[in-house]
């Protein structure tokens, strides 16, 4: 009978563990979503920001002294 007893609590503790890791998987995914969205909008961030520095290199700033002379 303890044999039983034993496997059966066992197997609830396996239950429970498998309930867990599943919840933990599930939000784990659920950053992991989310973070690779946020990185793929600063990459198009990023190259809009690297678009628009290697545009105004192209153009000569106008050489104006700084407005406390």
């Amino acid at each position: 009978m303890t044999d039983i007893s034993d496997a059966l609590s066992r197997l609830d503790a396996l239950e429970m563990r498998i309930a867990y890791q599943d919840e933990t998987i599930e939000e784990l995914n659920t950053t992991v979503t989310q973070q690779w969205k946020l990185i793929e909008k600063l990459k198009r961030e990023i190259e809009r920001v690297e678009e628009s520095v290697a545009s105004n290199a192209d153009t000569p700033a106008a050489h104006k002294p700084p407005p406390h002379y």
